[in-house]
């Protein structure tokens, strides 16, 4: 079976209240690799590569977020093999500086 890769931008309540770590705590849970970022717009960042029904719960969980989150929006985009190589080496997943 085919991996999904995908890469979302999460919009609203979402840094400063333990978003990066329940992304990272999702994605464990779910067997993906990639990576979650803070934005310096406010927004949270990740990547997702794993099974397409892995990457699609992930994804559901993000739009609901931790308890102390706000998702206003949340977008999916194309991601390529070049976004999932900014993890850190050796991480299956990685929290990155922000951007």
């Amino acid at each position: 079976m085919p991996l999904s890769l995908q890469r979302i931008v999460v919009r609203g309540r979402v840094q400063g209240i333990g978003f990066r770590d329940f992304v990272a705590s999702v994605a464990a849970r779910n067997d993906i690799e990639g990576w979650v970022r803070n934005r310096g717009d406010g927004s949270v960042e990740a990547v997702f590569s794993g099974r397409p029904e892995q990457v699609a719960h992930a994804v559901a969980a993000c739009r609901r977020g931790p308890p102390l989150a706000r998702v206003d929006s949340l977008e999916t985009l194309a991601a390529t093999g070049e976004d999932l190589d900014l993890r850190k080496p050796g991480q299956k997943f990685s929290r990155l500086p922000t951007l």
